[in-house]
């Protein structure tokens, strides 16, 4: 069984999700916000850091794109 991370962050599930860390699903059990859960891989609290940091650089285009998506899988019944 693998070790989850969660957040209700949509930059940073946006980022974790550009730098290519798994999704494993969205918790919408809270009407008023999302949980974004990752499986917790060796490099994604190195990767948090660099984004709180401000130190994370994506392509914009990409980033964006996969904002739309998250932001797809929020807002879709299933």
């Amino acid at each position: 069984m693998s070790k989850k991370f969660s957040t209700f962050d949509l930059g940073l599930a946006t980022a974790l999700f550009t730098l290519g860390h798994k999704l494993l699903e969205t918790d919408k059990t809270n009407p008023k916000k999302v949980k974004f859960i990752f499986e917790d891989e060796k490099d994604i609290e190195k990767a948090m850091d660099k984004y709180w940091n401000d130190e994370v650089k994506l392509p914009a285009l990409t980033l964006f794109n996969n904002q739309k998506t998250l932001k797809n899988r929020i807002y879709s019944n299933t």
